[in-house]
């Protein structure tokens, strides 16, 4: 089999990050499957670009002389703001031709400017979530996962969820075994799906304002098996379940219902992937009651049963 060229796009005002991340993945697998991939950067006239964070980058070739990729890779970084319209019509014309395109954070806004994910489900960074939507109504934005694939499209959330993005594509490629194998000399778990949350509930909500709610707030998370009742959690925050729900909700911008549904299923896939408790004692344990109520649950925020869920996402025992 021919190694699989991965064409990665640099620019002025790239992230970093975004670059060495699934960069450091595929020579990963390169090194453990000799001719499996072939790494290269590019950019528009073959010159060196700056990064964000001051770094320098030097490509290996001008776009017009990089070879046809099979993985064309776009990362972000602020450069995606105003981005050269060169770049764009170069994206244009070429991403169709790859065999997968995929994107890293606000690489989707290249993407989007160069029309490549209109009538596609994408996400990016949650905080250009709203603006992606907003400027491209023809593409499904999601801001939820920490990677969507979208056919031979893939976009990712922020920076670091381009390497679980590159670790799903060289497990499609190559096997679990070798995306593991990556996953373990990198210090990284091979166990997010794509549609995990980008935010844990603590995140997604706002800390509240007044002590009183940021204490409810940090008692959910620390009794996901308590009665949580709007009732219960006024109650503690010494005010009426009425005056509670909507000052909860206005100053975390997630009603209390959302906030503890979100704590529980953390909570619980965080036990799925790091004991062997079963799944009727963990479902007891995280409020659910029921198995069957976990399972909806889980079905709805994660797209996956928790014995589906375990039986993915769990580490492998190291040999």
């Amino acid at each position: 089999m021919a190694p699989r060229t991965v064409l990665v796009v640099l620019f002025e005002g790239i992230q970093s990050l975004d670059v060495t991340g699934p960069v450091e993945v595929f020579a990963g697998a390169e090194t453990g499957h000799p001719g499996t991939y072939r790494l290269r950067t590019a950019t528009l006239d073959g010159a060196p670009v700056r990064a964000t964070s001051g770094l320098t980058l030097v490509p290996d070739h001008a776009l017009a002389d990089a070879p046809a990729p099979h993985t064309l890779l776009v990362p972000g970084g602020n450069g995606t703001r105003n981005p050269d319209p060169d770049l764009v019509a170069w994206l244009r014309e070429h991403g169709p031709r790859a065999e997968r395109l995929v994107s890293v954070c606000t690489g989707a806004l290249l993407l989007a400017a160069a029309g490549l994910l209109d009538g596609r489900r994408a996400t990016t960074h949650w905080a250009s979530c709203d603006m992606l939507a907003r400027d491209h109504p023809a593409i499904d934005v999601d801001p939820d996962p920490i990677f969507v694939r979208d056919g031979n499209v893939a976009t990712s959330a922020g920076v670091t969820s381009g390497i679980d993005l590159a670790l799903a594509l060289v497990e499609e490629d190559l096997g679990r075994k070798t995306a593991l194998t990556i996953a373990r000399h990198l210090v990284v778990f091979l166990r997010r799906p794509g549609n995990q949350a980008q935010f844990s509930a603590q995140l997604a909500a706002q800390t509240a304002q007044r002590q009183p709610l940021r204490d409810v707030q940090q008692w959910i998370s620390e009794h996901p098996g308590e009665h949580l009742t709007v009732e219960s959690l006024a109650a503690r925050a010494n005010l009426s379940p009425r005056h509670f729900a909507r000052a909860f909700q206005t100053e975390t911008g997630m009603t209390p219902g959302r906030y503890v549904d979100r704590v529980r299923v953390e909570h619980a896939r965080r036990l799925l992937e790091d004991t062997a408790d079963g799944i009727e004692e963990i479902s007891r344990t995280c409020g659910y009651g029921t198995p069957e109520a976990m399972r909806r649950a889980f079905v709805r925020t994660l797209g996956a049963a928790p014995a589906e869920y375990r039986r993915r996402f769990r580490p492998v025992p190291a040999d």
